[in-house]
């Protein structure tokens, strides 16, 4: 938990920066202008319910309906807003794909062990299931792979498109599927693992209590040692 809300503030810095590089108020602000421009030379609103609209009148209808069709004429104001739907889109993955980078896989490699800030302060750390200390192709797919792209981008995606109504029923199916999928995982997996490290193949394990090896050598060599050990204590 600490590092997720790390990361979001991360992410959030990112996105700020990126929507001043692209302009994104810029286009905001030009589709603003917009609006209330045919709102006021019309005598609409836009922004109304379902329910408001089917109370107008005849005539207030067919008001808000010309301006509608005015609005979607403006191609300035038509390029404005669909830069807004690209931009929104772009510069989130990229801010939270930044984040994740750095926090996920960048600061495990300087700290080692597959340590983010908060593995450290709580004293985790990540394994292979075996037991066997963590690699960076593991570390990347657990970062970019499956923290990124499956679990984070893939319903901040749909939500964004929930948001400017480009999808409906399937959209939220979909979301809702991917958080059951998420928490059966968590639940049956002997180790409780997310889909990230399901992926992986690794585990977050209490790193003061946890014996890891550096290889799978390593590993096997302890295996043997144990095993001649348990042999030499037996009676025949």
């Amino acid at each position: 938990m600490f590092d997720a809300i790390l990361v979001g503030v991360l992410a959030v810095g990112i996105g700020f920066l990126l929507s001043v590089l692209f302009g994104y108020d810029g286009y905001s602000q030009t589709v603003e202008n917009a609006y209330s421009h045919y709102e006021a030379e019309y005598g609409i609103t836009f922004d109304i319910s379902q329910e408001a609209y089917e109370t107008m009148s005849e005539q207030q209808r067919i008001d808000y309906e010309t301006a509608y069709e005015a609005l979607l004429k403006d191609e300035e104001a038509m390029y404005a807003y669909n830069m807004m739907l690209n931009l929104s889109l772009m510069i989130t993955s990229l801010g939270i794909f930044v984040a994740i980078l750095l926090w996920e896989f960048v600061f495990p490699l300087f700290f080692g062990n597959g340590q983010t800030l908060g593995k450290k302060i709580f004293g985790l750390c990540l394994m292979r299931v075996d037991g066997v200390k963590v690699n960076n192709v593991q570390l990347f797919a657990r970062a970019l792979l499956g923290r990124y792209a499956i679990e984070v981008m893939i319903p901040v995606a749909i939500l964004l498109m929930l948001f400017w109504g480009t999808v409906g029923l399937f959209g939220t199916l979909f979301l809702l599927g991917l958080l059951i999928v998420q928490v059966v995982c968590m639940l049956v997996t002997r180790t409780n693992s997310a889909i990230h490290d399901l992926l992986a193949g690794t585990v977050v394990v209490d790193m003061a209590s946890q014996m890891i090896f550096n290889s799978t050598e390593e590993l096997i060599e302890f295996k043997k040692k144990v095993a001649a050990e348990q042999a030499m204590r037996q009676t025949y």
